[in-house]
């Protein structure tokens, strides 16, 4: 036992792992492969701190999987998240509980925490590089999605704005928008829509914009009047929801792999879920026990049937989110508490 326990350290000292991305898929995965004693290198097209399209709470991930990638008490000092609404455009249809309270934090800190505690393990972090996505035996792409043409925009940001309950969905005639409070008294606004070239705004007036055309009238004249952090407004457009277009050869993790609709809150969560199902393969590969090629597929397998369930649930509520008539008909059901949301959230999870 001994002598085997060596020769995997000497190993693992022979064989590294990169991994372009340094979001929250690639970061906690080197972390969990550094305390494992893998040499991990990460390299990030962006810098620390920065601003991220995200609804910056996690719903979903287990404590188990925080411990296993070595981050748990990373969320120690995070917002806990019990309460929620929902709203169709000015109305509210929907107030409810979380069954398990949701994590609030914003990127801007979280992903300063996982590279610092990274950089602290040993692994190594080159930031302000942009990787290429070719396949190459001990390399992970993570670095979320991949451009191509799509039919929506993500628009972020953080400001000081009064809310009913901690969470918050506004949906309107051309998408949604999520509220979610972060640290020092910020509220996350992040919202996802139907992208319209027509709509007269420009930088971070496309937010209230973009919600005032679909209705949600009153949370636009509020974001307007409220106070905005500097710097936190952010935009994403070119990409498509669900499985991404797979690029053979390349081991693919995180967004990079699988995008959920993002009124689920399940996005976070699902990339520290992909990051815990990749432990196990890599460290095979770096113990030489198994091919680069069985650890790809190995772990898109694991992806793919941990995700399959929920990704395609999804898909269907996001649907009838965009189709006023379904829209409708879901609210009135929410308005006379028969729309039965404690039995639904986990199949979205």
């Amino acid at each position: 036992m001994a002598r085997r326990a060596a020769c995997d350290s000497l190993a693992r000292l022979k064989r590294s792992i990169t991994i372009a991305g340094g979001g929250l898929a690639g970061l906690s995965l080197a972390i969990a492969l550094r305390a494992r004693g893998v040499s991990v290198t990460v390299i990030e097209a962006g810098n620390y701190p920065r601003h991220r399209v995200c609804g910056e709470f996690i719903s979903g991930v287990t404590e188990e999987t925080l411990r296993a990638l070595g981050i748990a008490d990373l969320f120690d000092d995070a917002h806990r998240h019990v309460s929620l609404a929902w709203h169709d455009r000015d109305r509210r249809f929907l107030t409810d509980k979380m069954p398990v309270p949701a994590i609030g934090i914003s990127r801007y800190a979280l992903d300063e925490r996982l590279r610092d505690r990274l950089l602290a393990a040993g692994g190594e972090v080159i930031s302000g590089t942009r990787a290429r996505p070719e396949p190459a035996d001990g390399f992970v792409w993570a670095a979320g999605r991949r451009p191509r043409p799509g039919k929506w925009i993500g628009l972020k940001a953080h400001v000081r704005i009064a809310t009913s309950t901690d969470l918050e969905m506004h949906s309107g005639t051309n998408g949604y928008a999520g509220l979610a409070g972060v640290e020092d008294g910020w509220t996350n606004v992040c919202g996802l829509f139907l992208l319209d070239k027509e709509i007269p705004a420009k930088g971070a007036d496309l937010l209230p914009a973009y919600l005032e055309a679909g209705g949600s009238t009153r949370l636009a004249a509020a974001l307007r009047d409220a106070e905005w952090r500097d710097g936190s407004f952010s935009s994403v457009a070119g990409f498509e929801l669900g499985h991404q277009a797979p690029v053979p050869g390349l081991l693919c993790v995180g967004d990079a792999d699988s995008m959920i609709p993002p009124f689920t809150g399940n996005g976070m969560s699902m990339a520290f879920q992909a990051a815990e199902c990749a432990i196990e393969p890599v460290i095979a590969w770096v113990d030489d026990r198994q091919s680069w090629p069985e650890t790809r597929r190995v772990i898109h397998g694991r992806l793919r049937h941990g995700f399959r369930r929920r990704l395609a649930v999804a898909a269907l509520l996001h649907r009838a989110l965009l189709h006023s008539g379904i829209r409708s008909a879901l609210g009135s059901l929410a308005e006379t508490r028969i729309l039965p949301f404690r039995a639904l959230l986990p199949l979205v999870r």
